[in-house]
């Protein structure tokens, strides 16, 4: 059946893509970005195109994950034009990359404010309705770096992912008895098809980096050559909107806890194979086995 979805951070890369891959699907998609009469005017121009040409229902709306106010009025907007919402999708993310010392703790908590805060913003503007319809579907878009392989240069980016992979499994015990189900997509290292590390930042305050520069000159470019070096030939971020589309396509009550897209294999689906488990046992050993998957449960 046809659904209701919005996706943040929907201007390019993972969300862009998957936003077209869900219309295609026959979807109803609200591509959620910052500032469409702004700086992000052509990608709504390019979605209105997009929309036109493949005969779909491609939307998109207003949201800045950084304030409660732009998450509750397009979440507002949603509820007003299509009735409903099924599906929220949180793929909104920066990444900055960088020596770990050479970032302020304000630029840290810049980036948890975008990967995990913005998470909790959306969240308290959708669930309240989620949780009055009786079902829905949150689903996560997170990061291999959370259990897997996590090169250096990387470190307020994997922090703030791994924390949101920490706040969706604990979601998802919390919605289980609203019939709300949680998915964890778990995207590699594409290092081509997204914007991630051409968009990223890095330090402002400079003065720390020569000296890491001069035992870890080139090391960037390095960690990016050789996880390109990984990945097979075939490997292409198609395959993470296509996961999203599946996912969505799954019946309620069916759908995976969490995927992995990983071309490189850096060793996050293996271990959050047995995080996942021992969460599971965990859960059952305490009476709460209920949590583990969504169900209706009277009030």
């Amino acid at each position: 059946m046809s659904k209701v979805i919005v996706i943040t951070g929907a201007g390019s890369g993972f969300g862009a893509l998957s936003a077209r891959a869900l219309a295609r699907a026959g979807h109803t998609v609200y591509a959620a970005m910052r500032d469409i009469t702004g700086r992000n005017a052509d990608r709504v121009k390019e979605a209105e195109a997009y929309a036109a040409e493949h005969q779909v229902d491609l939307r998109t709306v207003e949201l800045d994950v950084l304030s409660q106010e732009s998450a509750n009025a397009a979440v507002a907007t949603i509820l007003a034009e299509a009735g409903h919402l099924d599906v929220l999708v949180h793929n909104a993310g920066h990444m900055v990359t960088g020596p770990t010392e050479a970032f302020t703790p304000e630029e840290l908590a810049a980036v948890y404010d975008t990967n995990v805060l913005g998470t909790q913003r959306v969240n308290r503007a959708a669930l309240p309705h989620l949780r009055a319809q009786g079902h829905g579907l949150v689903l996560w878009v997170g990061s291999t770096s959370t259990k897997g392989g996590t090169p250096p240069y990387l470190a307020p980016y994997f922090a703030a992912k791994a924390a949101m992979d920490s706040l969706a499994v604990s979601y998802a015990a919390e919605l289980a008895r609203f019939d709300i189900e949680t998915t964890i997509v778990v995207p590699g290292s594409f290092t081509s098809g997204t914007n991630h590390f051409a968009t990223g930042g890095h330090p402002a305050e400079q003065t720390v980096v020569p000296a890491y520069e001069e035992r870890y000159a080139g090391l960037m470019d390095q960690v990016s050559q050789r996880l390109a070096a990984l990945a097979p030939a075939d490997a292409d971020v198609s395959q993470v909107a296509d996961a999203i589309v599946e996912i969505v396509d799954t019946p309620h009550g069916e759908r995976p806890f969490r995927v992995h897209i990983d071309p490189a294999n850096d060793g996050s689906e293996e271990v959050s194979r047995v995080a996942d488990r021992i969460r599971a046992e965990f859960l059952k050993r305490i009476g709460l086995e209920d949590l583990l998957a969504p169900h209706a449960e009277s009030a």
